[in-house]
């Protein structure tokens, strides 16, 4: 029921910018668009045929699709962000799949189309390993909603890419996400619709001015 309910604020608030921060927030819930392919971050309960055999993540032209969300955390359960802060340039966070509750995550494994980097969605209940983690890359001190923005993955070095290869059957048409090493148009993201938890000291009462903040 929530996850629903929160497809339907998304749907509604689409770009719409309050005069508040505009600043990724921890706690907040977003979709992430591939710059270079215009697909969505996306995943759901459907298991890879090789490689590791975890969740698959792939990428969907779908803008309304539920799968697509994911929530921003810490980098582990100890080192957890604080709710409402500004995430910052050169950041580990995790994202966490907020339908099937495991969190974005690669490997040295292979992925099944480009032969490149695997990329899954691991753990049970938000919890994982040390291969969830990544590096926010961008310019500037804080990761802004309408900027560019790279993942690099803490493990293995690689950044979170699309490679332009897209499935048959059962998940028809989605695209193939992967890890590369290379950075470069691919490798680009941008948030295109999100709910974003504010600061503690936020007072909506003086500040709130739209409907894409919580």
């Amino acid at each position: 029921m929530f996850v629903q309910y929160l497809a339907v604020i998304l749907v509604v608030i689409g770009n719409v910018h309050s005069r508040g921060s505009q600043h990724v927030t921890c706690g907040s819930v977003v979709k992430l668009l591939n710059l270079s392919h215009k697909t969505r971050l996306h995943s759901h309960d459907v298991k890879y045929g090789s490689g590791s055999g975890q969740q698959s993540v792939t990428g969907t032209q779908q803008s309304e699709d539920v799968n697509s969300h994911w929530a921003v955390k810490g980098p582990t359960n100890n080192d957890y962000c604080k709710r409402g802060e500004p995430i910052e340039c050169g950041q580990s966070i995790r994202l966490e799949h907020l339908t099937t509750h495991r969190n974005l995550h690669s490997h040295h494994f292979s992925s099944p189309l480009s032969n490149s980097q695997e990329v899954s969605a691991f753990g049970e209940g938000g919890e994982g390993d040390s291969g969830d983690i990544w590096t926010v890359m961008c310019e500037g001190d804080f990761w802004n909603r309408d900027g560019k923005v790279m993942f690099k993955h803490k493990d293995t070095g690689s950044y979170l890419s699309a490679s332009g290869h897209t499935f048959g059957r059962p998940i028809n048409g989605q695209m193939e996400i992967v890890g590369t090493m290379s950075p470069d148009g691919s490798t680009n993201w941008k948030v295109q619709e999100g709910v974003y938890i504010h600061p503690s000291d936020f007072n909506p009462k003086k500040s709130y001015g739209g409907h894409d903040e919580l």
